[in-house]
């Protein structure tokens, strides 16, 4: 894998009103004659909200619980991540070349983006929502590691853009309500962040009885194991380490930094707090489905 040398941190790119990562918005160009295959399985999240997390037992499900077979290669290798493109970093398109059915695939585009025959042949959804106090500090210090993010500036003034659907991928309260709407009409199982970390087996029996599959109950349990936060963290082909420095900075954050709820409130001032939580319930009003901002 080459170094990445443009390190210059471009400035977002507007796609349909999107803002958008320069080199993603590049790769989604690209996908705009992709075919998506009936047994394909997509991911979908917003930044930060566990993408990785629920890629990494959907891995295990596929491959029978086989660990080994899990360490073949890195999470985005495993898992590919259909927008993404990068000096020196093969494409999510790419990738998917060396992709033998049934595919899993990861996304973090709103609808707007999304290539059309992942709806047109019904492709199985499961999306992952996490609150948006965690979401926003998490993904602050993404900005911070990842440098084909635009410099973001302080903890308040990126707040106040993530606030504003400002950030890469745009509003955070758009993408969770629209795919939450998209259940409507497509096979989409919806799940929380939080319900994963409260009780696992429950929320990976859900993804089994989604995905058509069964495993036995040690197998469930190696799942659990294998996919808690302190051992993905460790895991280089799950903690994104293999990727270059010139990319993804660790010595700056982690890629995986705490994976806990309720971290907002080490970062979180109380004005902060009070701002955000009247403009959440402005932005959030009349949903009928709740985010715990604790556990």
């Amino acid at each position: 894998m080459e170094l990445v040398q443009d390190t210059t941190r471009p400035s977002l790119v507007d796609m349909k009103g999107i803002p958008m990562i320069k080199y993603f918005a590049e790769g989604t160009r690209l996908l705009q004659d992709f075919q998506a295959w009936p047994d394909d399985l997509l991911v979908s999240t917003y930044p930060k909200s566990g993408t990785t997390w629920v890629s990494e037992i959907l891995d295990i499900i596929y491959q029978d619980g086989d660990l080994q077979k899990c360490r073949r290669a890195p999470i985005y290798m495993r898992v590919p991540f259909l927008e993404f493109t990068s000096p020196g970093v093969p494409s999510g398109r790419e990738a998917l070349e060396n992709t033998a059915a049934p595919r899993l695939l990861k996304t973090h585009l709103p609808l707007a983006l999304l290539p059309q025959s992942l709806l047109d042949q019904k492709v199985k959804v499961i999306y992952i929502a996490r609150n948006a106090k965690d979401v926003a500090v998490s993904y602050y210090n993404f900005y911070l590691m990842a440098k084909v993010h635009p410099d973001p500036g302080t903890w308040d003034s990126f707040l106040e853009n993530f606030m504003k659907g400002t950030v890469s991928y745009g509003s955070w309260y758009q993408h969770v309500q629209e795919w939450w709407e998209l259940r409507r009409t497509h096979p989409v199982l919806y799940l929380f962040y939080e319900d994963l970390k409260e009780n696992p087996k429950r929320e990976i029996r859900k993804i089994l009885e989604f995905v058509g599959r069964s495993l036995p109950e040690k197998t469930i349990d190696s799942i659990i194991q294998h996919t808690t936060f302190k051992e993905m963290k460790k895991n280089p082909m799950a903690n994104y380490t293999t990727v270059p420095p010139d990319f993804m900075d660790h010595n700056v954050s982690a890629f995986m930094r705490k994976g806990t709820t309720g971290d907002w409130k080490n970062t979180f001032t109380v004005a902060q707090n009070e701002r955000f939580d009247a403009h959440y319930a402005d932005k959030m009003a009349g949903c009928n489905f709740i985010f715990r901002s604790e556990i």
